[in-house]
């Protein structure tokens, strides 16, 4: 359902300059020019028409980030699991091995980029797709996504509830860490519920910039949406009312494994701890308006 840009709760008070900077990091790969302009504003509303995804509590979101982790380029008995790169060979779209597969056999033996100290963070690295290793030297090592092995996502999370660990409302990124402490000759078992396997690539990013999301393009802390590209095209900026994060213009410049259907978004929250305090305490409904380009 198209709108009219005056009907959007909020659209006037947003700071549509940092809105139109994340946009320009992807306009031409969306099919404009990036320009400056003094009335980005202005700007988005000539050149965009407001149109309806999903209305009031027909939204879900959630929040993502780049995680940073201790580690180590050689194993050792603080930093003992992994991150990998792609052993390669592994056809798009086409089934590899699962996680516990992987794991049982030791199928990336070789492929080590990097070691960190736990494996649930090693996990959720992969979930997170980029990730900062603060080695032992001071030097920051970036890795970003480089594929997966083709198996479905399924969410450990909703596993622990499903086992009855904690309601809906508290499992939490912080509450699976607990468990994981609390149970350590069962976490592997947890994590073989996901089949899914992400693999890595190394980066050559200034700290300053975001990892790059789908559009090969750095994402920007608060900016930045990743969505289902079936539904929104890539580049596309989007107007969202988040309760706990707020109303404001983002740019749908990623997508994610668990961010299907009409609706359904994932807010880059930035790096480290305490974006990740604030990504997972992002799980709830709102509403979704695409800016779509003008005929």
């Amino acid at each position: 359902m198209a709108l009219a840009f005056y009907n959007i709760p909020g659209w006037d008070r947003d700071d549509h300059a940092a809105a139109w900077a994340a946009f320009c990091v992807t306009a031409d790969l969306f099919g404009l020019a990036p320009a400056e302009t003094d009335n980005p504003r202005a700007a988005f509303e000539t050149l965009f028409e407001p149109v309806e995804i999903a209305g009031e509590n027909g939204a879900h979101f959630t929040g993502y980030y780049e995680p940073e982790l201790a580690g180590a380029r050689v194993k050792s008995k603080r930093f003992s699991y992994p991150l990998y790169a792609n052993p390669g060979g592994i056809e798009p779209d086409q089934p590899w091995f699962s996680r516990a597969e992987i794991s049982a056999g030791n199928l990336l033996t070789g492929h080590e980029l990097v070691w960190v100290e736990s494996a649930i963070e090693a996990f959720l690295a992969q979930v997170q797709g980029s990730v900062r290793i603060r080695l032992e030297n001071g030097q920051t090592l970036r890795l970003g996504y480089d594929g997966k092995n083709g198996q479905p996502y399924r969410s450990i999370g909703a596993q622990l509830v499903a086992q009855g660990v904690a309601p809906v409302a508290q499992m939490t990124p912080e509450r699976i860490r607990e468990w994981c402490a609390a149970n350590p000759d069962h976490v592997q078992e947890l994590l073989n519920h996901n089949p899914s396997f992400v693999f890595f690539r190394k980066l050559d990013l200034p700290d300053a910039l975001g990892p790059p999301g789908a559009m090969g393009r750095p994402v920007t802390p608060g900016r930045t949406l990743a969505v289902d590209p079936a539904i929104i095209p890539l580049g596309s900026p989007v107007w969202i009312d988040c309760p706990g994060f707020g109303v404001r213009l983002m740019v749908a410049q990623d997508i994610g494994s668990a961010i299907k259907g009409a609706g359904r978004g994932d807010i880059f929250l930035g790096s480290g701890a305490d974006a990740g305090r604030l990504a997972g305490a992002i799980n709830t409904k709102g509403r979704m308006i695409i800016l779509q380009r003008r005929a």
